[in-house]
């Protein structure tokens, strides 16, 4: 049996009903602190640059961010059929 539930409410409304914090204040704050920042950037290598600083544990960081991205893109592939014994 599949049964599905679909809940129709805003992101607020989810964090509340879950007991998450509302990070609303410090995310204004660190778009802001971004967006001031990119505004000097002159260059796409200036940008990459600033993007891998910005990242946890840097350049490592992201590189263990594409592995974990790309290990779940290979767990969601469909499992290949069983062979069929004739």
């Amino acid at each position: 049996m599949k049964m599905n539930i679909e809940i129709d409410c805003t992101p607020e409304e989810a964090r509340t009903f879950m007991g998450l914090p509302d990070v609303t204040p410090a995310n204004d704050v660190y778009v802001d602190a971004v967006t001031k920042a990119m505004k000097g950037m002159g260059n796409v290598d200036q940008l990459q640059e600033y993007a891998t600083k910005l990242a946890p544990m840097g350049q490592m960081g992201l590189k263990m961010f594409q592995q974990f991205v790309e290990a779940g893109a290979a767990g969601a592939k469909p499992a290949k059929p069983p062979k069929k014994d004739d």
